[in-house]
């Protein structure tokens, strides 16, 4: 008996090690070196959907920036095991084209998961501890809905960039068209009704990789009210596959910088 409740004791230990790492948030990563600089801006264009030209007014004004590139950098939590782990992470764009992710997720603020993916010249790439494939057809439909997606923090490039375009639905809905090769995929984009911003993005995306993948609904959403330094967009988004209900992601943006150098930084792995 005696040892049983040594053994129950020592596994409510580990337990509660286990939750009390888990509390503890990762230091953020540094500064990426290059600000932002002036940015050019472009008339907001005519035609546009109902809450779509809302959303413009209500985020730019009038005068749109014009972003080529982005360094996104922030903290997180992410469940690949069903277990909420605090994370940081980093994401590079080079806006419309390619993007790369690398997100550390932790336990007592020390790597535990280091997944480097991202989405260059076209294809993709996923390497961690849990699996590593590239260019695969699955997952490359998947990343460029991601590149599309992640846009919501820069979203002047779903205007600006010439093979993207924007179909009504109703008042608060509309349909973003994105190309994907030389086809188009769409989002179904709806609006608040209340503040006009952006409050889902819905598209049917492969999860797995592989050829028996098969598309699930895939929904991100903007989430509180803090807001990216000095812009009426929101700072964090999470992630949600339809059948398992709940956001699988949640990410809080630190840092945004905006057409800076990002060549080299978007084929880099790490930080």
């Amino acid at each position: 008996m005696k040892i049983i409740f040594i053994a129950i004791g020592v596994l409510a230990a580990l337990l509660f090690l286990g939750w009390l790492g888990l509390q503890i948030k990762p230091q953020p990563f540094s500064q990426y070196p290059e600000k932002t600089p002036s940015l050019k801006t472009m008339s907001l264009p005519s035609g546009l959907p109902a809450p779509v030209e809302r959303f413009y007014k209500t985020v730019y004004g009038d005068n749109v920036p014009v972003i080529d590139t982005a360094v996104i950098k922030g903290r997180a939590e992410i469940s690949p095991f069903g277990v909420k782990l605090p994370s940081r992470f980093i994401f590079v764009h080079n806006a419309g084209k390619d993007y790369r992710h690398y997100i550390e997720a932790t336990i007592f603020g020390i790597p535990l998961l280091k997944v480097n993916e991202g989405f260059v010249n076209g294809e993709s790439f996923f390497e961690s501890p849990i699996g590593t494939y590239y260019n695969d057809a699955s997952t490359n439909q998947g990343a460029n809905l991601a590149l599309w997606a992640e846009a919501s923090w820069f979203p002047s490039i779903w205007i600006s960039d010439p093979r993207v375009h924007w179909e009504s639905v109703d008042e608060k809905t509309a349909l973003l068209y994105i190309p994907f090769g030389d086809k188009e995929e769409n989002f179904v984009v709806r609006f608040i009704p209340d503040t006009g911003l952006i409050d889902t993005m819905e598209a049917m995306r492969f999860r797995d990789a592989g050829a028996q993948a098969k598309k699930i609904l895939w929904i991100t959403q903007n989430v509180g009210n803090k807001k990216i330094d000095g812009m009426n967009l929101s700072a964090v988004g999470a992630a949600t596959w339809f059948d398992q209900g709940k956001p699988w992601a949640t990410f809080t943006l630190e840092e945004v910088e905006y057409n800076v150098d990002v060549s080299q930084y978007i084929r880099q792995r790490g930080p």
